[in-house]
């Protein structure tokens, strides 16, 4: 936090300060590796804290339900502007409050209840706004998930015709939150025309690297793309929807009024900080340097003889099976985070275990390269899981202490942006 903004909060709430102190000493210190976690600019901080926190501003630009607007309406024209460009889409929505909304908007823009929808099921790696079952759209809708293939842990798209011609979705989902190889998003598209079916991408983890070049786009195969901004994107806790210019009027009745009323201003602003960070010269070598560290991850720890699902990445995050680790998934995420290493516990492909404790963790490079680590810091950093998964399963808090000073000892060298 801005030392202005710390003093002022220390003033007025002093508990609150200290937390928010504790917070900031813990990302210091510590290294996330987890994929959907990154440390946004102090621009876009600095505009989150703005006082268009004030402003409400149901509807759209010149059509809002309240006066007062006019600067807003700029603001958000500036964030639809730079989305669309950016991303080479026709239509961009800035107003959904996070990706699961964002998802919904798409139920709500091009189905009804009942409809069928395919998603990557949430075991192999799919989203739960995908249609899967502890979520409302797989009770509203009839859910039919495809999976990944248990020998190679990817999508097989021959599996995914099939599947689509025996059940005539109306909505075909690709992306997901746990998926480390390139998603074929012609392959999707090629299918979802075959059964007369919406294709929806969702690339809340990709955004950054498709802005960077790092990663094929699904603009111009997919109908819709969802995203949220705050992962590879570099942004707010926020999300978009961008789609054909033919789809652009039920998109938007869908967000507001279907699922939201008014919008959040601040993180509007901040998105459209994030957009016009991402589309400068340096940007697309951030998303290819995160692309370069996952691998350089992967690489070191698949020689200290780590199963990674699918055999590796081609992109930011890593799916690590522990099985023959002689732990869970849950043992190591928690051993990791004592020791400083911050990822988070995740089911694999075809997992016997339960979602709270799975067989294993997910990794991700967007956070550390944000902090300026190179491929180099990856082999340390693979060289810390290991001797914390031994640590986990011999219960050696001992072990975990030294990694922990170690693990902040780099962390100091590495700053956080605009510390």
């Amino acid at each position: 936090m801005p030392a202005a903004a710390a003093d002022v909060l220390a003033a007025e709430d002093p508990e609150l300060a200290a937390l928010v102190r504790a917070e900031d000493e813990r990302q210091a210190t510590e290294l996330c590796l987890i994929p959907s976690e990154n440390h946004v600019s102090p621009a876009v901080r600095a505009a989150l804290g703005s006082r268009l926190t004030d402003k409400y501003s149901e509807g759209y630009p010149g059509k809002r339900y309240y006066e007062g607007n006019e600067v807003i309406d700029r603001i958000e024209a500036l964030a639809i502007a730079r989305a669309r460009e950016l991303f080479g889409a026709e239509h961009a929505n800035v107003q959904p409050l996070s990706g699961a909304p964002a998802n919904l908007a798409v139920y709500a823009a091009f189905l009804e209840p009942g409809d069928a929808v395919m998603g990557l099921g949430l075991p192999a790696g799919g989203h739960l706004t995908h249609g899967w079952g502890v979520s409302v759209t797989g009770r509203w809708f009839r859910s039919v998930p495809y999976g990944v293939r248990r020998d190679t842990g990817v999508v097989d798209l021959d599996e995914v015709r099939a599947l689509a011609v025996r059940e005539r979705p109306k909505l075909i989902w690709c992306g997901g939150t746990a998926i480390p190889r390139t998603i074929d998003f012609a392959g999707f598209a090629e299918i979802a025309r075959e059964v007369d079916a919406v294709l929806a991408a969702d690339v809340a983890h990709l955004a950054g690297l498709i802005a960077g070049g790092a990663h094929p786009t699904p603009v111009g195969h997919a109908d819709v793309v969802t995203t949220t901004t705050h992962k590879t994107l570099r942004g707010p806790r926020g999300a978009m929807l961008l789609g054909r210019a033919e789809h652009a009027s039920a998109l938007d009745r869908a967000v507001f009024p279907g699922l939201q009323g008014g919008p959040h201003d601040h993180t509007t602003a901040a998105i459209a900080v994030a957009l016009r960070e991402a589309a400068q010269p340096d940007f697309s070598a951030y998303a290819h340097q995160i692309v370069a560290n996952a691998r350089a991850l992967g690489d070191a720890l698949a020689e200290r003889g780590f199963e990674l699902v699918s055999g590796g990445t081609d992109n930011h995050l890593l799916l690590v099976d522990l099985t023959a680790r002689g732990v869970t998934g849950g043992q190591a995420a928690e051993a990791l985070a004592r020791a400083g290493l911050v990822t988070n516990r995740n089911a694999i492909p075809f997992d016997p275990r339960k979602p709270l404790d799975p067989s294993g963790i997910r990794l991700g490079t967007p956070a550390v390269t944000t902090r300026g680590l190179r491929e180099a810091d990856m082999a340390t950093i693979a060289g810390w899981i290991d001797a914390g998964v031994v640590a986990a399963r011999v219960a050696d808090e001992g072990t975990l202490a030294r990694l922990r000073a170690e693990v902040a000892e780099l962390a100091g060298a590495y700053p956080l942006p605009g510390s």
